[in-house]
């Protein structure tokens, strides 16, 4: 006789995380090529060799120390902060927090694609809105779907996969439009890598508006994938409700300690950001001279909307030792991430041999 599990994991898309190939160049899950700063080395191995509160003790549940940190980078209050095992976990306590059976979530499409599973973790309804034919999420369209059941929206800017951003005023207008009692989570993972003016810094509105989460992670630009650091930023109510639904201990000894390193370290972080865009920049460009059609990207990958063709495309990339993130479907294409100039270059070289 088989256990029982809940029906509704039958249908539960899983999370497909960016492959490692032994002797390739891994440009598929937008992490940094950079190494780990000495200094938070240093913290890690401090953390471990802890006398009183070393990894034999269970972690601050509450991550105080961080939160404090938290507050003074962000310059919003204590209690409107929160900390997690990574930002993915945080946006299924979000979930969780909110909808259940018979409420809606709501998010552009192709986005992020932890939403459509943590929504259906709890039993709700995801609701995908299609991306302009310009890869930009279209903020009018996602209005449009709101309804009586709608609980939650998801805007992530820059875009993931696609790298688009969405504009502060447009924002704003689309804000004005949604029901004080939905909750709009401005998904912002890559937030240092936007250089755009017109970009809006969700922390502005989290901090003003009461049905607004700002959301943000040290996987990327601060260098902690391997750790899962996330946080956000919103109404206390919010907060407390997130804090509710979160696993105990989720965020570990070693991760705080190494946070805290990576927030005081940010002005030695800042300068591996200016290369990630500068490079940004350049593997647009040159993939542009290709034939490529590359939207304008704000994060640190690309995005080629190849549709059909991104498996093949990523075979390539993989017969040449480059390892892409193909994503198979009618909305799909391959995001490439922003890598070292010298796993760029070996890219840009495999993306010129392909066949189109």
């Amino acid at each position: 006789m088989t256990v029982r599990t809940r029906a509704a994991l039958d249908s539960l898309p899983a999370y497909a995380p960016g492959r490692s190939v032994p002797g390739a160049i891994k440009l598929a899950s937008n992490e940094l090529s950079f190494p780990t700063l000495p200094a938070i080395a240093d913290a890690i191995a401090d953390a471990v060799a802890h006398e009183t509160a070393g990894i034999n003790r269970y972690p601050d549940i509450g991550a105080q120390a961080l939160i404090r940190a938290l507050a003074e980078h962000t310059g919003a209050p204590a209690d409107h902060v929160i900390a997690g095992n990574g930002s993915v976990a945080l946006c299924q306590q979000l979930v969780q927090a909110t909808a259940g059976e018979g409420d809606e979530v709501v998010f552009g499409w192709r986005s992020f694609e932890a939403y459509p599973i943590v929504t259906q973790i709890t039993g709700a309804t995801a609701v995908r809105v299609p991306v302009t034919v310009g890869h930009e999420l279209d903020l009018f369209a996602i209005s449009e779907a709101v309804n009586s059941q709608t609980r939650l929206i998801f805007v992530c800017t820059p875009n993931n996969p696609t790298g688009t951003a969405i504009r502060r005023d447009d924002f704003a207008e689309f804000l004005d439009t949604i029901p004080q009692d939905v909750l709009v989570v401005i998904d912002e993972a890559y937030r240092e890598f936007d250089v755009s003016p017109d970009s809006p810094d969700g922390l502005d509105f989290a901090v003003n508006r009461p049905n607004v989460v700002s959301l943000r992670t040290l996987s990327k630009a601060y260098g902690l994938a391997g750790l899962r650091v996330g946080y956000a930023v919103g109404a206390p109510e919010v907060i407390t409700a997130m804090g509710k639904v979160a696993v105990p201990f989720s965020l570990n000894t070693l991760a705080q300690a190494a946070a805290l390193a990576a927030l005081a370290a940010k002005d030695d972080l800042a300068p591996r950001w200016k290369q990630v865009v500068g490079e940004r920049d350049r593997v647009t460009a040159a993939l542009r001279e290709q034939g490529y059609e590359v939207p304008p990207s704000q994060a640190n990958f690309v995005w080629l909307p190849l549709k059909e063709r991104a498996v093949e495309f990523a075979a390539h990339c993989e017969s040449l030792k480059v390892i892409v993130r193909a994503f198979a479907d009618a909305t799909g294409g391959v995001r490439v991430t922003i890598g070292s100039p010298e796993e760029n270059d070996v890219f840009l070289t495999a993306s010129g041999s392909y066949s189109r």
